[in-house]
């Protein structure tokens, strides 16, 4: 199969193609021969994840027929023989013909897909607080791997940051069962404060009912800190503000930036002050 991402190298330019190459993207090295049964089956397959990946990684064909020395040198005594290579180092390795599922999981855990680069982009543009950036991101995953947890829960915490509860309510309602579900549930009460609140949006006498809304209303227009002041501020006057949604909600916003989140970590240390 031609393509810009297979290569047949032989014992001239390994160094370059794919010792030195590797410092640059991954390098699959495929070790075949021609009287190899096996390799018939797997050769092709490595092929064409090769041009699917659209360059995450090179493949480089090596016949040992022909190129002894690099079958010495890397200890092929038995084909078909395929290594990794990354930064000029074998990272990673299998021996004989595998089935079709393995062979993308080897692959996927040395080159992410394209795929799996916009679910990436998308989460580092969530913990930056792109809200639009990051919803055009999980958007185009979720097109491409519909219904995948990890994608939904992006989208579900952008449309939650953005207002847009009618898909919120959507994504919540239809949310599959996944190691996310739990994170999911803990945007519930972020949820249903947010949207109760654009629905009445009624100034109450009752002073801490009213520092609530605002900083409700704060977190909709985008400032985050100034609403998780607020929060702050209202349980340490009541612990328990409106039986724990108080709480909730600041954890619903701690879920959606994430652990790492500068704000979080502040944040997180002045609630645990707060309440003990």
């Amino acid at each position: 199969m031609a393509s810009e991402y297979i290569k047949t190298v032989t014992e001239s330019d390994f160094e370059y193609e794919v010792i030195a190459f590797s410092n640059q993207i991954p390098v699959i090295v495929d070790f075949w021969a021609e009287w190899c049964g096996p390799c018939k089956t797997l050769t092709p397959l490595l092929e064409e994840f090769a041009v699917e990946a659209q360059g995450t990684f090179r493949l480089a064909k090596v016949n040992v027929d022909d190129n002894p020395n690099l079958a010495l040198r890397y200890n092929v005594r038995s084909i078909p023989n395929v290594k990794a290579f990354r930064d000029g180092q074998v990272v990673s390795e299998f021996l004989g013909l595998q089935p079709e599922p393995r062979v993308k999981e080897f692959i996927r855990n040395l080159a992410p897909s394209q795929i799996d680069l916009l679910l990436e982009k998308g989460l580092s543009q969530l913990e930056s607080m792109n809200w639009n950036e990051a919803s055009d991101s999980f958007r185009q995953f979720l097109a491409k791997s519909p219904n995948h947890p990890a994608g939904l829960l992006g989208l579900l915490k952008v449309s939650l940051m953005q207002g847009n509860f009618s898909e919120v309510r959507q994504i919540l309602d239809t949310f599959p069962p996944s190691q996310e579900y739990a994170h999911m549930e803990q945007l519930r009460p972020l949820f249903y404060a947010l949207w109760t609140e654009k629905i009445n949006q009624v100034i109450s006498e009752d002073l801490l009912d009213a520092a609530y809304s605002n900083a409700l209303r704060l977190m909709m227009r985008g400032n985050l800190p100034a609403s998780m002041d607020g929060i702050i501020d209202i349980l340490r006057q009541n612990k328990h503000y409106r039986n724990d949604e108080a709480r909730k909600v600041l954890l619903g916003l701690f879920e959606i930036l994430g652990v790492n989140h500068p704000l979080t970590q502040q944040y997180r240390r002045e609630l645990s002050m707060a309440l003990f």
